[in-house]
């Protein structure tokens, strides 16, 4: 057999304990067990009514069947931009400022590119999400992992970085509300990593999937800007100027659209026009159809939004409640579709382990803390994707393994 010489980029990404939880879940279904999967943050909702319509009525279009270069994006676009006008208060120019991305995962993967040369430093949270690690991998960058902690509320604490780190550095990554904590951040934390980004001449790279799945007690943290609507600021509120920032949104999880992989890029207009340059050499756009789709779901009623909403937070609440009865005393989160929870002894140095036998013999898929980093390890990410009955069920599973 042919001796094939791969690239040394594709080591780091060797290792994936998705892909081992994978296989673990395979073997308790061939064993004949009901798996009840908690680990993968893939909504089970819906898409609304009018966004499928608007993709239904495309179909019939031949206009629609061919390759989508940029300047056909343009509706999309302003919608867009329209959407961040009316949320956060932000003007954004959609001939500039926003670039169409098949999903937020792909502009996050991607942008490392057009940012780093071989060896330079990207800033990732840690524990954080794997594809901030891959796209960085993929450009032949080195990784500094900003470790989060409890007792900082799960955000990280720029003066930890070292010097000559900084030197190396040239772009920071962060996402809040967070995958996989749940944690939140306030505006004077962006503000402050806004100015960090500033003085060291850092990219600011914000992934901002979980901007609407914000639980009503989040209030407190909400921006204090008379001009926003959200419960969470944007990084774009504490950079008016779009001086150091990019912001990645995706309509998978505010409009459950992840299977139509539609989302977009919004902010500085240089990181705009670099990741445009990847994307070219890479692809061209989604069907059109999917982006008439994604206009419906953007300008059209948002009743959807918030009934998902509110069902996720209904699951949060029944899940948490039936841990608290089994004695698992997890914090209640206050964004997001997932429960980050410390594992109980004597498991708490291994999430892997504890996964893996958790399925083989209860059927219950969960993901390891240390698939999102080393600071994750300790933890398991539920995540809320099935009804309150199954998820209470699934606690049931875990009390017997835990006892």
């Amino acid at each position: 057999m042919t001796n094939i010489q791969f690239a040394k980029r594709l080591q780091p990404l060797k290792s994936n304990v998705f892909a081992d939880m994978d296989r673990a879940k395979a073997v308790a279904l061939a064993a004949g067990r009901e798996v009840i999967d908690l680990s993968l943050g893939s909504s089970d909702l819906p898409a609304e009514a009018h966004v499928i319509e608007a993709i239904a009525q495309s179909l019939s279009d031949r206009s629609t069947h061919g390759y989508l270069l940029f300047n056909g994006t343009q509706g999309f676009r302003e919608a867009a931009a329209n959407w961040y006008e009316q949320k956060f208060g932000i003007k954004v120019d959609p001939q500039t400022e926003v670039l169409p991305l098949i999903g937020s995962q792909e502009g996050t993967a991607h942008l490392p590119l057009a940012i780093l040369n071989p060896g330079d430093f990207a800033l990732l949270l840690d524990p954080g999400y794997p594809s901030h690690a891959g796209g960085v991998y993929l450009a032949s960058g080195q990784i500094y992992p900003m470790p989060l902690l409890a007792e900082n509320g799960f955000l990280p604490v720029f003066a930890d970085i070292p010097a000559p780190v900084l030197a190396q550095s040239r772009m920071m990554v962060l996402s809040y509300p967070h995958n996989p904590t749940a944690a939140i951040a306030p505006l004077s934390f962006f503000q402050e990593a806004v100015a960090f980004c500033q003085q060291h001449n850092l990219v600011l790279v914000h992934d901002f999937p979980y901007v609407d799945l914000v639980f009503q007690e989040s209030r407190a943290w909400a921006d204090s800007s008379p001009n926003s609507k959200s419960l969470v600021p944007s990084i774009l509120q504490a950079d008016s100027e779009k001086s150091v920032s990019i912001e990645f949104f995706t309509l998978s999880k505010s409009y459950n659209m992840g299977g139509f992989r539609i989302g977009y890029a919004i902010g500085n207009a240089q990181l705009i026009n670099a990741l445009r340059q990847v994307k070219a050499a890479v692809d061209f756009n989604q069907y059109r159809g999917i982006l008439n789709g994604a206009i419906a779901a953007l300008t059209g009623p948002q009743a959807g939004v918030k009934s998902a909403v509110a069902t996720f937070q209904g699951r949060r609440d029944a899940f948490i409640s039936a841990l608290h009865r089994i004695g698992w005393n997890v914090p209640t989160p206050q964004a997001t579709m997932y429960i980050w929870a410390k594992l109980p002894s004597p498991w708490s140095e291994n999430s892997v382990e504890f996964c893996t036998q958790l399925v083989k013999q209860t059927g219950v898929a969960v993901s390891p803390g240390a698939g999102f980093g080393k600071s994750g390890e300790g933890y398991v990410r539920f995540a809320l994707v099935h009804e309150p009955p199954l998820l209470e069920i699934a606690v049931e599973r875990m009390a017997e393994f835990l006892h």
